[in-house]
């Protein structure tokens, strides 16, 4: 399903969506017809994205789009809420009432290239970071160390992702074939060693984010629960995250 709808069914049974627009699929038109749509619609948080090539997917003759980049889609939004113009001079008569997001990978070489882009999406207008899923803690405090320093955490709310494992198989598939995931072998090991993996994965998943907000910079979490959504709930109350803390 679209992120477009999904992101208004989320809307309609009260939840506050994060609505998904990759610039694989669509051209600077359209994704400027489908931000004003959305506004329109009420959906207020975007979540700019490059996408992945379909060569990774299993329709790999579909062909991609590109017309721009992420950072390219960032910089066209903010401007239209912003200074209320389009990508042609336009102007519009009422701006998009948007919160802007884009994505970052902690996890790929080279480590300061990585928060060279960061800097680049937050400067194009990016106001939160959800990150790709943490399971190396060390790679990313590295990394959210490198943040701190370049004063990024000042300046959009970092959301550091997280994976409950399900299977093995589920767990063996994310470290040999996602593009940008890095799961440690002890990681592994853990999960091979057990008999109730569900159980097991929940717990790693409780630890990381216990793990996650000793991180200085760090705004959040981004639960990624792959083909097992109904236990976020379960999660969030274990970390004491739900009810929501008053901060």
């Amino acid at each position: 399903m679209s992120s477009f709808a999904s992101s208004l069914l989320c809307l309609q049974e009260g939840a506050e969506p994060v609505m998904q627009m990759t610039c694989r699929d669509r051209n600077r038109i359209a994704l400027q017809s489908d931000l004003l749509g959305a506004a329109a619609l009420g959906i207020k948080n975007v979540l700019c994205l490059s996408g992945d090539h379909q060569r990774f997917g299993n329709q790999k003759e579909a062909k991609n789009v590109y017309d721009i980049d992420s950072i390219q889609e960032l910089q066209i939004f903010r401007t239209m809420r912003d200074e209320k113009t389009v990508w042609g001079g336009d102007k519009l008569e009422q701006a998009p009432n948007v919160f802007l997001g884009a994505t970052e990978n902690p996890f790929a070489d080279p480590l300061e290239f990585r928060v060279m882009r960061l800097g680049k999406k937050i400067t194009a207008g990016a106001e939160f970071i959800q990150t790709q899923a943490v399971f190396d803690i060390e790679r990313f405090e590295r990394w959210m160390s490198d943040v701190r320093e370049r004063g990024l955490d000042r300046k959009a709310h970092i959301l550091a992702g997280v994976v409950p494992l399900k299977s093995l198989g589920a767990a063996k598939y994310m470290k040999t074939k996602v593009p940008g995931m890095v799961i440690p072998d002890s990681t592994i090991e853990r999960i091979r060693a057990v008999g109730d993996v569900k159980s097991e994965g929940v717990k790693m998943c409780v630890e990381k984010i216990e793990q996650i907000k000793s991180i200085k910079g760090v705004h959040g979490v981004h639960i990624m629960a792959i083909a097992w959504e109904e236990i976020v709930p379960e999660i969030v109350q274990k970390t004491g995250l739900y009810p929501r803390p008053n901060v």
